[in-house]
């Protein structure tokens, strides 16, 4: 009986005592839901595009020879131009083609020249806007480096020699992408090309001047944007 009533007294103080320690235990903090996965769009640096351009030069230029002026006449050719992304907005990009031109006098003497052909690498900076979904205008401004090679005479007139030509240049397009790597362009550029041009007048002499070309150069045509890697996951 003592037994008996001991084991009695013991649980009923455990019974007592139990839920005053399960006050003291922390509650167990609820399992934390896995962090969302996010998704990240590529970002493609390389940008190729392919133009028609129409090169139109400005005007003529004046000779030493009174009343005589010199004008390259327009042309339309391909082109091509590589651009590299640093960001989203500031990208480089180089231009290249080739540019055939007669070359005419005016004024008084009114006669074809002879014929060149311009070789015209031009490297930019550009600023693209990305603020309106598929529509991605940009403008650039850069320097030009234009060689001028297969000069040739027309008859009455020999040694055609036109000096090689730096300047600046200055652009304003924009990009309408279809996808994320095909879309159209339109582009606008502004090239200060004035090479110092000498040719022979038979039976004159020499006839020297300054060439204003300054060409605007009008181009539509296709882009190719390439590079990226595949959609990046990031946990936060």
């Amino acid at each position: 009986m003592k037994l008996f009533a001991r084991l009695a007294a013991l649980t009923a103080f455990a019974t007592a005592a139990f839920p005053a320690m399960a006050a003291d235990i922390p509650p167990r903090a609820p399992a934390r839901a896995p962090a969302p996965t996010v998704v990240s769009p590529a970002f493609d640096p390389f940008m190729i595009r392919v133009r028609a351009i129409a090169v139109l030069p400005e005007g003529a230029s004046s000779t030493n020879v009174a009343g005589v002026g010199v004008e390259a006449s327009k042309t339309y050719v391909p082109e091509i131009d590589v651009s590299y992304f640093f960001t989203k907005n500031i990208a480089i990009e180089a231009i290249c083609c080739v540019s055939p031109h007669k070359i005419n006098a005016v004024g008084a003497l009114n006669a074809k020249v002879g014929g060149t052909v311009l070789f015209p690498p031009t490297v930019l900076l550009q600023y693209h806007f990305t603020d309106f979904g598929a529509f991605k205008p940009y403008v650039g401004v850069g320097v030009n480096y234009t060689h001028f090679f297969r000069n040739k005479t027309a008859a009455g007139f020999a040694d055609l020699d036109l000096d090689p030509s730096v300047g600046v240049a200055g652009q304003i397009g924009f990009d309408y992408m279809i996808d994320r790597n095909w879309g159209v362009n339109v582009d606008v550029k502004k090239i200060m090309i004035r090479p110092d041009a000498k040719v022979t007048l038979v039976g004159t002499g020499d006839v020297t001047s300054k060439v204003k070309i300054d060409p605007w150069v009008v181009g539509v045509g296709l882009t190719y944007r390439f590079g990226g890697s595949s959609a990046v996951l990031a946990r936060y």
